[in-house]
């Protein structure tokens, strides 16, 4: 489908690609393109650069969506993702009481971690897209994800965290919070008594009053993750992978595209951004002076495009019926709202399937 049915049909567009190949550009352009299609279209950094904001106007982002101002005849929101306010949210969300929440947000080893913790960031980035997608003020969410290994950390955080709460290990970490050190076996005991005699008694105790404070909202959080991966198997849910026309982000956006169609998640579309135009030959002849310099750097670019053609096939050789987008070099980086314009020019343009050429 192309990208002007995605952004009029779909709830969830999600792009993914190496860095350095202008995703977080193409994320903020594909909501434009929907808000000026009528539209009330969100878009999510994961990326704590500036990029989107100074793209979007906007003096700054937040954990809450913030509007720019001047579309239409639509609406486009963005923010960028603060982990900690999030997972704060989900913990006053899932606590059983206001009292439990605040004994959770103020222990030390949760405030440490919250925002720290290996994996949290991709998790609470789901947990993002979700409320979001569930949010009546928008029609449709673009997600800009970390680059290309990341982004796979953020499809399988939902499945993580299930894999975590049900694990042994997990289980019994709580039996101590949930029957008393005395009731379990000796072994845990022992267990418990040589880790404080290392890393302090403190951090364990910390540990433990963490464990105890959550206690009961294993389920809640379970649940909501099963929902979440539900939500990126959706046929609401569409993946779009850009890259550049270079061998390395080439080999990128084929890994994870690899990784959609084997995990029967929706992609959608490959957009191929930062192309050198195609001028055609140089003319044949002698010349001199500017005008042999002009002929010369008009050959280097019509060989230069032409080994980017070449990638471009290695990039969608045996993807079937997915779209692609070519969106060449501009003259200047995109900076403002006009230069989003013109790259969702592009986007929109009538494009072949991926099928041989």
């Amino acid at each position: 489908m192309s990208i002007e049915g995605l952004v009029r049909e779909r709830r969830v567009i999600i792009c993914a690609g190496s860095g350095g190949v202008g995703k977080t550009t193409v994320a903020a352009a594909i909501g434009l393109v929907a808000a000026r299609a009528g539209r009330r279209a969100c878009v999510v950094t994961i990326d704590p650069a500036r990029r989107l904001a100074d793209a979007l106007g906007l003096a700054e982002l937040a954990n809450d969506p913030r509007p720019v101002e001047g579309i239409g005849p639509g609406e486009l929101w963005a923010l960028m993702l603060d982990t900690k306010s999030t997972f704060d949210a989900l913990v006053r969300r899932y606590a059983a009481t206001p009292d439990q929440a605040e004994t959770i947000l103020a222990n030390g080893l949760y405030r440490n971690i919250s925002g720290a913790l290996g994996g949290t960031q991709e998790y609470m980035a789901v947990e993002k897209l979700w409320e979001l997608a569930d949010d009546p003020r928008f029609d449709l969410v673009v997600v800009d994800t970390p680059p290309t290994r990341n982004a796979l950390d953020f499809l399988e955080a939902p499945e993580r965290l299930n894999r975590f709460l049900t694990n042994r290990v997990f289980r019994a970490l709580m039996m101590p919070t949930r029957v008393g050190l005395r009731a379990v076996n000796v072994a845990t005991q022992l267990f418990v008594r040589t880790v404080s005699r290392v890393i302090g008694g403190e951090v364990v105790g910390d540990v433990l009053a963490l464990f105890t404070a959550f206690d009961g909202m294993e389920e809640g959080f379970r649940r909501r993750a099963g929902e979440m991966t539900e939500m990126l198997h959706d046929r609401g849910t569409a993946f779009v992978v850009i890259a550049a026309p270079r061998r390395d982000a080439v080999a990128e956006a084929r890994f994870f595209a690899s990784h959609l169609t084997a995990g029967s998640l929706p992609l959608e579309a490959m957009v191929v951004n930062l192309v050198t135009p195609q001028w055609g030959p140089a003319p044949a002849g002698s010349f001199s002076g500017a005008l042999a310099e002009l002929v010369t750097n008009l050959a280097e670019l019509s060989r230069t495009a032409e080994g980017e053609a070449k990638q471009i096939e290695r990039l969608v050789a045996g993807l079937g019926d997915v779209a692609l987008v070519r969106v060449p070099t501009f003259d200047a980086d995109v900076h403002d709202l006009s230069g989003l314009g013109e790259v969702g020019r592009f986007l929109v343009a009538p494009a072949p399937s991926s099928g041989p050429r």
